[in-house]
């Protein structure tokens, strides 16, 4: 994640609102998409999002230039596309995806503008090779996407909000807490399983707020919230294994204690027996 990320995502926001109007339809200036819909006309929502996918891709990815800047520094910026277009998607409650990756098949996949070479650029071929990298996000449903897409959008609004020289964020402390808040009803998921996708994305959140606070060249920055390692949930229930097993091992040493203890008290009561009976 970057300044210049953030200020293309920002663009898009303005563009392409991340809200619907009342009547339930996108809000779409079709005036700085037209060159990536289907004869300059993008006549469906599908083709709207489309649309834009293929501008944010062109504009991060499209050139020599900005491969340079932005893939072979932050590949990583692919997974905010794809949590983008996860969340533009989960809008439309009349579209019949479960996740981003239905959209994938039908759209991207086989599509000859996500397949068309990068000029100058050897290490990957496509944006469908891009996307291709990070095959694995693409089964995230929507609703946890949503909830990725409100953590991102604010910490990209951090970046955004430097200015020229680093030193100063009007809005950072407040929306840094903000993200902590989210970052930690994310980390606390059931989904969050070591080495998942979602534990990727949330590791991708992390390393980026991280840097924003080492690019940050302001006092302020020491207070600012300092994320989860672990989830509550996860050391709570290696807490109550652990007291389990200690449990569990105490009642066989006091089960085995017993039984030797009593295996005692009978020998000693059987030679008491004899030694009464010789007499």
């Amino acid at each position: 994640m970057n300044v210049t990320m953030c200020g293309k995502f920002r663009a898009v926001k303005t563009w392409f609102p991340d809200t619907l109007k009342n009547d339930g339809k996108y809000q779409f200036n079709d005036q700085h998409f037209k060159e990536y819909c289907t004869n300059q006309n993008c006549d469906s929502d599908l083709a709207k999002i489309n649309a834009v996918s293929l501008f944010l891709f062109n504009e991060l990815f499209g050139s020599s230039d900005s491969f340079t800047i932005n893939a072979k520094s932050n590949i990583n910026i692919v997974d905010y596309i794809i949590i983008w277009l996860s969340y533009m998607l989960s809008l439309n409650k009349n579209m019949n995806y479960k996740n981003i990756y239905d959209f994938y098949e039908e759209n991207i996949k086989n599509g000859s503008k996500y397949n068309q070479k990068i000029t100058e650029v050897n290490a990957y071929n496509s944006y469908n090779d891009l996307i291709d990298k990070r095959k694995d996000l693409l089964n995230i449903n929507f609703e946890d996407m949503s909830k990725f897409y409100d953590a991102f959008n604010t910490l990209c609004e951090m970046y955004s909000g430097l200015d020229i020289n680093n030193s100063n964020c009007d809005i950072c402390l407040k929306k840094s807490k903000e993200f902590a808040k989210k970052y930690d009803d994310l980390n606390e998921s059931y989904n969050n399983t070591k080495g998942s996708p979602y534990s990727q994305l949330l590791s991708r959140l992390s390393n980026d707020y991280d840097n924003f606070k080492n690019i940050y060249k302001n006092p302020q920055i020491s207070n600012f919230p300092i994320l989860p390692t672990y989830s509550r949930r996860s050391v709570i229930k290696k807490t109550l294994m652990s007291i389990g097993f200690i449990f569990f091992a105490v009642s066989i040493f006091f089960g085995i204690a017993y039984k030797y203890s009593l295996f005692g008290f009978r020998k000693r009561s059987k030679k008491h027996l004899k030694e009464k009976l010789k007499k």
